[in-house]
């Protein structure tokens, strides 16, 4: 098993305007398919988990914390949710959401801000942090949005991931 542990707790976690600040991947890799003996072609595929509160699958995201940057965050996440390691490429954006079960003191409604990365991934662990509560599916693009569990994350797919992917 691995030593690795996921953080727990909120004592952390950072707040702003009213809002818990999330950070955040889309985890992604190139597959390449020979289709044809003459062309071959690369899709991309990307990584998400289940949810512990309902259909539909995530991205992984997780509270920001006080003692590090927004990146290293987004690569704790990917970490302990997901189980991979990689290259974090350009911000995407910020995405604005309510999540029943992130309200607390300081954020009696739950809105939430989380700054979302493509995550290249170079390394996806057998053990990692949270893998008995967490299953993990590579997925096409289209398949992402649709089986997505939040209307944000498909604009962060598809507005934010595949607009940069284009560039």
């Amino acid at each position: 098993m691995s030593d690795l542990v996921a953080r727990t707790g909120r004592h952390q976690q950072r707040y702003e305007d009213g809002c818990r600040l999330i950070a955040g991947c889309i985890p992604f890799r190139y597959r390449t398919s020979d289709d044809n003996a003459c062309k071959s072609e690369k899709t991309i595929e990307v990584l998400m988990i289940n949810s512990q509160s309902g259909p539909g699958l995530l991205f992984p995201k997780g509270g920001w914390e006080n003692d590090e940057t927004v990146e290293e965050a987004a690569l704790r996440e990917a970490l302990e949710e997901a189980g991979v390691r990689g290259e974090l490429k350009d911000f995407l954006g910020y995405y604005y959401f309510r999540s029943k079960s992130l309200q607390d003191e300081f954020c009696p409604e739950g809105f939430c801000k989380a700054a979302m990365f493509p995550l290249l991934v170079t390394e996806e662990l057998s053990s990692w942090p949270e893998q008995s509560t967490r299953e993990r599916r590579w997925v096409t693009i289209p398949e992402a949005a649709e089986q997505r569990r939040h209307p944000w994350m498909e604009e962060a797919l598809v507005e934010g991931f595949q607009k940069w992917h284009a560039a």
